[in-house]
């Protein structure tokens, strides 16, 4: 299992705004610079994360992109889950059992669901457990050189 490009950069993205937290508006073009993502790119995941209400964007020539929340109060699991929607490591975990499945007809039977499930869960707790602030705590750490290196 892979985490997408599209969550990734959008983490990075908001872990970016979330160490200028209460500084005012970002601009796009320094995020895109410092997380060395292109610009257009960002757009489309701000556009995202916009829609989940993570941030707001600001015009004027003063204005950027600030979050919308205070950094403790949004999970990585709530940023990954706004750009790839549900969290499942298989398709089968998208229908709740005893739901008719699209993705298996064996939904309510199968034994092997269960540890699927588990694996999501787990997934799903750890990422939930890891707030932007937490974060940003531990990047703080870090010296420049080892931030640029990170995949986050």
């Amino acid at each position: 299992m892979k985490v997408s490009t599209k969550s990734r950069y959008g983490l990075a993205a908001m872990v970016d705004l979330a160490e200028q937290y209460g500084k005012g508006p970002v601009a796009l073009r320094s995020v895109a610079a410092r997380q060395q993502v292109s610009e257009h790119y960002l757009e489309q995941l701000m556009s995202n994360l916009r829609k989940a209400g993570f941030v707001r964007s600001v015009r004027g020539a003063q204005g950027g992109y600030v979050l919308a929340k205070e950094p403790q109060t949004i999970s990585v699991g709530e940023i990954v889950r706004a750009m790839e929607g549900p969290i499942a490591p298989v398709d089968c975990l998208l229908a709740e059992r005893g739901e008719q499945n699209p993705y298996c007809d064996k939904t309510c039977d199968c034994i092997r669901r269960n540890i699927w499930q588990k694996m999501g869960d787990s997934i799903n707790d750890t990422l939930d457990s890891i707030s932007l602030a937490s974060l940003c705590r531990e990047g703080s750490g870090m010296n420049e050189k080892e931030r640029g290196e990170s995949d986050v």
